[in-house]
């Protein structure tokens, strides 16, 4: 009996957390994931500088005209037209928010609460589509609004989400119509 009382007090319980290496392992996941952010950062700053030829976009018109289409929802992004993963970054395309856009005779208003606004002249949009992505945004077929404008010599697809789905076909219809009314205008010279 008095052997197993012995080996019982010789016998220490295993200390239950080492404090020192788990916070050494929080620490260094912490310096990871930092370094990983870093590197990301980074790589947008460079994809902005290879893009820096973008021109500056056009502001809003004091007297854009009255709306032929209103729509409010989410600002996705832009991408060289055709490539829907060749984020465009420069000129603050890049960053994503919500979105109001208003259809005038002028062209395309696109007004972004807490990101850069701009806007669409008539003679640059060249067509709208309903697509299922763009860079960084992928939804169900016909989610995506994608509007087609010309700007300086680069085409650019931009993903707008409406937050009435079901109101995005009439906006590819009006900027289509107007699309083409603009090529036969300038194929008549007038």
């Amino acid at each position: 009996m008095t052997s197993l009382i012995q080996i019982a007090a010789e016998q220490k319980s295993a200390d239950v957390t080492d404090w020192a290496a788990r916070i050494g392992w929080v620490v260094g996941l912490l310096l990871f994931i930092a370094f990983v952010y870093w590197l990301m950062r980074q790589g947008w700053k460079w994809r902005g500088s290879l893009q820096s030829d973008l021109p500056e976009l056009p502001a809003v018109p004091d007297a854009p005209g009255e709306a032929k289409l209103e729509l409010t929802g989410r600002y996705h992004g832009s991408t060289t037209a055709g490539q829907w993963l060749d984020r465009i970054v420069a000129q603050g395309l890049g960053a994503r928010s919500r979105v109001e856009l208003r259809l005038t005779d002028a062209g395309l208003e696109v007004v972004r609460p807490g990101a850069r606004d701009f806007f669409v002249p008539r003679a640059a949009l060249r067509e709208a589509r309903l697509d299922k992505g763009i860079a960084g945004k992928v939804l169900a077929e016909g989610g995506l609004l994608i509007v087609t404008w010309a700007h300086g010599d680069k085409l650019i697809d931009s993903g707008f989400r409406s937050d009435h789905a079901a109101e995005q076909a009439a906006w590819v219809e009006a900027i289509n119509t107007m699309s083409t009314l603009n090529s036969t205008t300038e194929g008549t010279g007038r």
